[in-house]
């Protein structure tokens, strides 16, 4: 064991440099805290050491632990909490889709000469049973889209306040634990079955709008999805975000997955929820999460997609793929 610094209460907390075994120099592991003293002291020494071996830190947490993280930072080493990337994960990371193209990698690749550091908090207590699948598959995915990169990403977790599930989770997709009795390896790693995992079909509708399309009536949806939006009660400026993500997934049904597709919309738990269908196949688990650059030319509407909802969801197989966003209604 080491780099494991004593806490007040004579259990050790993991200081700032977990020996971590990684793959292309990356290393993934989970911190478990039980209150706000083990997570600063989990989480502050890590940013430290960051700015001590001159490592760009990127901090992205829920704005409430950002808040406090930033205060012990700045009274420990305001010169380390200044060059410090503050990142309120509640906002940035709402849709877990967005993480790992506009938080993590977009983070990483402005620092791509340097080993980068980033602390990412995306499953926290307040989740919902339909985000925390998405939260669950990106956990997995950041293994993967990291695997030849120079990075630490040390992920929280909330054992007291996220339910058994979310940290039975945490040791299959992360290949150290780190916890007040110290570090050690995870028998339980397996992010690719994780992510076969979290490919299942998506729980049908009580009720929905339902139309076919083709790239000739595309715009017809549209019309049809600003209306039900509007009805349901979306802003305007949401209601153009929607039609511009529905328009993107049709129009990429239309010319890639088999010509012609199936809409549906509805409303449910306070969403506007639209779904689009055909009868492609996504073969790459990273598409929409790849920065644009980066992303081939049906992988780009997607990555807008993940841009714009409030939440996405796919599966995909044998008999072609859905694609689900959702948009948070006002209150």
């Amino acid at each position: 064991m080491t780099d494991v610094a004593p806490s007040g209460d004579g259990a050790p907390m993991p200081a700032h440099r977990p020996a971590v075994p990684s793959r292309g120099g990356f290393a993934h592991p989970a911190l478990f805290y039980r209150d706000m003293r083990e997570y600063l002291r989990g989480t502050v020494p890590f940013i430290l050491g960051g700015h001590e071996a001159g490592e760009p830190v990127a901090v992205a947490v829920p704005g409430a632990r950002l808040d406090l993280l930033r205060d012990a930072v700045r009274a420990k080493a305001p010169g380390a909490a200044a060059a410090a990337e503050w990142i309120d994960m509640s906002d940035a990371g709402r849709n877990p889709g967005r993480i790992i193209p506009h938080v993590l990698r977009a983070f990483a690749d402005r620092h791509s000469r340097a080993r980068v550091r980033i602390i990412g908090e995306p499953i926290w207590p307040g989740r919902s049973a339909t985000e925390y699948p998405a939260c669950l598959q990106h956990e997995a995915l950041i293994n993967l889209a990291f695997e030849d990169r120079g990075a630490t990403i040390l992920c929280p977790y909330d054992v007291t306040g996220l339910g058994r599930d979310a940290v039975r989770d945490a040791y299959a997709t992360h290949p150290v634990i780190v916890d007040r009795d110290g570090e050690r390896v995870s028998g339980d790693y397996a992010p690719d079955r994780v992510i076969q995992a979290c490919n299942r079909p998506l729980p049908e509708p009580a009720r929905a709008d339902t139309r076919r399309f083709d790239l000739d009536s595309v715009s017809e949806i549209r019309v049809l999805v600003c209306r039900r939006a509007e009805a349901f009660g979306l802003p305007p400026a949401r209601v153009g975000d929607l039609e511009l993500a529905v328009n993107e997934l049709a129009v990429n049904s239309a010319v890639h997955g088999g010509g012609t597709g199936l809409l549906r919309i509805w409303h449910a738990d306070g969403q506007v929820v639209c779904e689009v269908r055909d009868s492609g196949r996504i073969t790459d688990p990273l598409v929409g999460r790849r920065p644009a650059g980066m992303s081939s030319h049906g992988g780009r509407g997607v990555l807008m997609v993940n841009h714009l909802a409030d939440l996405v969801r796919m599966h995909t197989g044998p008999d072609g793929t859905a694609v689900r966003v959702y948009f948070r209604l006002p209150g």
